[in-house]
């Protein structure tokens, strides 16, 4: 521990007090600033008006990282007559705390209206600066040093803590004596995890690092995504979900239930994190292909966050997991002793609209207007309401139904490179008209419009639509669900899918049903027997709702289909040629989507902006990723293709003047690339 002068500590105080300017409006009328005394030790600093505050000090950095290291906490005032701030320090050398006690003037206003929750917030925590790293936290206590450093995963470096830094921060003898790079523990942590026979418990073993030391689990994350991908979100995610209670350990986001309707706005303020960017929320009641799952669908928004922050680059701190709780209608799940949600029937209506509005009231009160909130797993009746709903009045994505619908645009334009044509060109026949069949065929139907300049009606009638009762037509206009209406076109009723394939004749097939082997040999045969090479697109997940395997696909159409999956396949040899599979994994478009929201400060999200996602990803494919059978790019260059994403839709958004960051950086790219988290360890001095 460095031991300072006094001209040091009298700096060091004054740095405090420039800290808490951080927190409270300082009456400028009733400032007068005063001698600080010999040792520091109780000094008054200002004569002020406002309320108490309490911050601790660690010793831990010097320089521009200081301020990471300093926590406020409000507490009550005591009533007096003229305000004194005085500067107390205390407490054992290794975390010395220094306390500021303003007090309370008579009459003195005691709510800065800036900051009040009932208008907004100001940009106090700036929250809108995309990926910068945010040094104060407020209302929260840290100890960075010694045993608690070590049981601090925003700070933990384990064996990578360098001797000097043992020496600074206690650690002495709370570690073994070894010391690692960052490179080598890397290399150790994926040794073990592929001794793993179990996805899950790799899953397991990734969470638990991520808990314990948040760099490392980014940089590990970062190095191996190919690989680790299908560990931290689809397929694994799935069955963590599924076994989610029995798996808990430490809460990973936010839950809100029914028990908190009429005071969600103090729950959230619960949360540590003040300077909240992005928001993933469900509800649990469509998760992947494996319908309700109440409370323990939180499995998604961790994971999808995780990849926010991998992938996109976002600040962790700046990413908050929420699932909210209205129940399940999963008999399993309520009779399961280790369940951790409510234990009721799913509430509808009145009841879940109710909460629902609290929430994103709540959401923008505490966080501002330009807060991301994603939608995901709503079951099809909420999902398409809730978007269409909140899309006029905050910053919301569906990436169930513009996610997906994305990046499934991008593989198709990409594909036609291979098969030539344009969109027009071509009719597309789904098998699903859910969320996410309907959300892919309104942006493919939006893009023919764009290319063509036709009317968005007439683009739609080369789109054809197959549910669970059979071909959508105009017969069944009546009976049909508000969102599948537009795809119901003239034509006669037919039951299944193989007939649906040998009437409409498509040259794209797309599965979006969450039922697998749908796709049987039946139907590819039947697609290769019109096309010399039949488009495929098999998106379900997870890998057992697929519908059909990749094997099959280049099988049963000998070699000549242009196939993607939703989740992962191994790559296939046929008849002496080797396929590499794409994968049309949203993971390729929300976190570069998002992104490029926050960093130009985007207001709302425009289907053009959907476009441009999907047109820069297809940019992004090589010849060489076609010569392999993949009509996506390999997720080993996916912080590139992040970053160019980003800067397009960021471009989108400043061209339909929906950006609110000004002015607008010059060269996108480079901007999005420099505001990207970094998950390299920091030297602690």
């Amino acid at each position: 521990m460095k031991f300072f002068s006094k001209k040091q500590k009298k700096k060091k105080l004054e740095l405090l007090i420039s800290h808490a300017n951080n927190f409270v409006q300082w009456p400028e009328e009733s400032v007068s600033t005063r001698t600080l005394s010999p040792l520091a030790r109780n000094c008054s600093l200002f004569q002020t008006s406002a309320t108490m505050l309490s911050l601790s000090r660690t010793a831990f950095l010097e320089g521009v990282d200081q301020r990471r290291f300093y926590r406020a906490q409000r507490t009550p005032a005591a009533k007096g007559k003229a305000g004194v701030v005085r500067c107390v320090a205390a407490g054992e050398r290794k975390t010395r705390n220094a306390e500021i006690l303003i007090e309370k003037s008579a009459g003195a206003d005691m709510v800065d209206p800036k900051s009040a929750v009932s208008g907004g917030v100001k940009d106090v925590y700036g929250e809108d600066r995309a990926t910068e790293e945010h040094h104060i936290t407020p209302w929260s206590l840290s100890v960075a040093s010694g045993y608690s450093l070590l049981r601090d995963p925003h700070h933990n470096k384990g064996l990578a803590f360098t001797e000097k830094e043992r020496d600074a921060h206690y650690l002495r003898g709370l570690l073994p004596p070894s010391c690692l790079s960052q490179e080598l523990q890397v290399k150790k942590l994926m040794h073990n995890l592929r001794q793993y026979q179990v996805p899950l418990q790799r899953y397991m073993a990734l969470m638990d690092l991520q808990e314990s030391n948040e760099r490392l689990f980014y940089k590990l994350l970062i190095d191996n995504v190919e690989e680790l991908l299908p560990v931290v979100y689809t397929p694994t995610v799935g069955e963590a979900c599924q076994k989610y209670g029995s798996i808990f350990r430490r809460p990973q986001g936010l839950y809100i239930s029914l028990k908190e309707k009429g005071k969600i706005l103090e729950v959230m303020k619960n949360w540590p994190e003040k300077a909240i960017q992005v928001i993933v929320v469900t509800d649990g009641e469509r998760i992947l292909g494996l319908g309700d799952l109440g409370s323990q669908g939180m499995g998604i928004p961790v994971g999808k966050l995780s990849l926010y922050t991998a992938l996109g680059g976002l600040r962790p701190s700046a990413c908050l997991p929420v699932t909210i709780d209205v129940g399940t209608n999963n008999e399993k799940l309520l009779k399961d002793e280790f369940y951790i949600g409510l234990r009721q029937k799913r509430a509808t209506g009145q009841e879940y609209e109710e909460l629902m509005e609290e929430f994103m009231r709540a959401v923008k009160q505490n966080y501002g207007e330009k807060v991301l909130i994603q939608f995901e797993d709503f079951a099809n009746h909420n999902a398409f309401s809730l978007l269409e709903k909140y899309s006029k009045t905050h910053l919301v994505f569906n990436d169930d139904i513009q996610g997906t619908a994305s990046v499934v645009l991008a593989g198709v334009v990409a594909a036609l490179k291979v098969v030539g044509g344009k969109l027009t060109d071509h009719t597309f026949l789904f098998l699903g008209a859910g969320e996410a069949g309907t959300g892919i065929a309104e942006l493919i139907a939006l893009e023919m419009s764009k290319q063509t300049s036709t009317p968005i009606a007439e683009c739609r009638k080369r789109i054809w639509l197959v549910d669970s009762k059979g071909l959508i037509v105009k017969s069944r206009f009546e009976t049909l669900q508000h969102f599948k209406k537009p795809w119901a076109h003239e034509r006669e009723f037919v039951k299944d899918l193989s007939e649906a394939v040998k009437v409409i004749k498509p040259t794209v097939l797309i599965g979006s049903s969450g039922v697998g082997r749908t796709f049987t040999k039946e139907v590819v045969e039947t697609m290769a027997s019109f096309n010399e090479k039949p488009i495929i697109l098999a998106l379900s997940n997870p890998t057992s709702q697929s519908e059909c395997t990749a094997e099959e696909a280049y099988t049963w159409s000998k070699g000549r289909a242009i196939f993607a999956s939703g989740s992962p396949f191994h790559p296939v040899d046929y008849e002496g040629k080797s396929f590499t599979p794409g994968q049309a994994n949203n993971a390729y478009i929300f976190p570069g989507f998002g992104l490029g929201l926050i960093m130009s400060g985007a207001i709302r999200v425009h289907d053009d902006m959907l476009l441009a996602a999907s047109e820069a990803l297809a940019s992004q494919v090589t010849q060489e990723n076609f010569e392999k059978g993949s009509i996506y790019p390999p997720f080993k260059n996916i912080r590139k293709i992040s970053a160019q994403i980003a800067a397009d839709v960021a471009a989108k958004a400043y061209e339909l003047g929906l950006a609110s960051h000004l002015p607008r950086p010059q060269n996108l790219v480079k901007y999005a690339e420099s505001c990207m988290y970094s998950p390299i360890y920091r030297q602690y001095r």
